[in-house]
């Protein structure tokens, strides 16, 4: 083997490493939250168990404990968290552009966000599919009875493109009536502009719970059309701030998987159990290799509860939706939940 060939190889290789831009931008994100000392978050304008202000101005639901747990891990604090509202449209070019550091806001994992909209997803944290919302004075008992009718719709999200694949497969017609902004979505379904409402199914039962007139008036058709995997996003080519959101997800699931709480996280500190120690931190190593204390899990349980917790006072029977765990349940119990191994 030639001196001449092997400069060559030399050469070829470090033009490939020069236009390697995923090295240059690794802790970028991780580095400006921790400077900024606050996670900027974008969630909903507005769904119930999901993302929802109060008349304060203060967020709660779903979507925003998993902005709380990411900023107690990263601050030891669960409030270090602003809260920018996105509509279906708006969310992706605020991510992309740096406006907010994560999407947190029902958004549906699919193979063309994950590559085309330069978006990388953390784990599931809400298994969910769409469906069809109608009164009951419609007298409909399936979606394929739809035959005709005008059909609430945000555009910009998969709802409408499976909308669309939904009729289409099934050989019968439908209106869209198309509105970006979910209250002025919402107050034409129930002034009687549309003939349905669709969306997830647990967007459908927190609008039915939280905006109906007269929630019994309406009913949630049985079909399921589609899969709505709901993840948080984060930008491609940032790996450091990926992983620590997709671990602060899997430490909410494995403190759930070990009953671990937000009420007995301290008495944990005293386990044996070599799992809990190590994600506790009592057993040093997991922190320093996210680049966070070594308590970051313990604050994140601690301030914001386990996976269960989150879910049941969100969505769950704690909450007015009172949604079961479904899928979204442990796979221990038959559900999807699953987190890997801290160690």
């Amino acid at each position: 083997m030639s001196v001449k060939w092997l400069a060559g190889i030399a050469v070829a290789l470090g033009l490939v490493l020069a236009g390697t831009p995923l090295v240059a931008n690794a802790g970028q994100t991780l580095d400006k939250v921790k400077q900024a000392g606050m996670l900027v978050c974008g969630v909903s304008t507005g769904v119930a168990g999901f993302s929802q202000p109060d008349n304060q101005g203060n967020y709660a639901g779903l979507d925003v404990d998993i902005c709380k747990a990411v900023a107690a891990a990263m601050f030891g604090d669960a409030t270090k968290v602003k809260y920018v509202p996105l509509t279906a449209q708006q969310r992706f070019t605020a991510l992309q552009s740096g406006e907010v550091d994560i999407l947190a806001r029902n958004t549906t994992w699919t193979l063309q966000r994950d590559t085309d909209l330069g978006l990388d997803f953390a784990p599931v944290v809400y298994y969910d599919g769409q469906g069809f919302m109608v009164g009951k004075k419609l007298g409909v008992k399936s979606a394929k009875e739809l035959n005709g009718a005008t059909v609430c719709v945000q555009p910009g999200t998969t709802t409408e493109l499976n909308l669309a694949d939904y009729f289409r497969a099934n050989q019968i017609s439908f209106k869209p009536l198309v509105i970006e902004k979910l209250d002025e979505l919402v107050a034409a379904f129930f002034s009687g502009r549309c003939d349905a409402f669709t969306t997830d199914r647990s967007g459908l039962a927190a609008i039915r719970v939280s905006r109906a007139p007269n929630p019994d008036d309406y009913m949630i058709l049985p079909e399921i059309i589609s899969k709505e995997p709901l993840a948080p996003a984060v930008r491609q080519g940032d790996d450091q701030f990926h992983d620590v959101v997709d671990w602060v997800i899997y430490a909410l699931i494995q403190a759930e998987e070990k009953g671990i709480t937000s009420k007995n996280v301290d008495d944990q500190l005293k386990s044996e159990d070599p799992d809990v120690k190590r994600m506790l931190g009592v057993t040093p190593g997991m922190g320093k290799s996210l680049g966070l204390d070594e308590k970051w899990a313990y604050n994140e349980i601690k301030m914001v509860g386990n996976y269960g917790e989150i879910f049941d006072r969100n969505v769950g029977q704690g909450s007015p939706l009172k949604l079961d765990r479904g899928k979204n349940d442990l796979w221990t119990k038959g559900g999807l939940m699953y987190a890997m191994p801290i160690r």
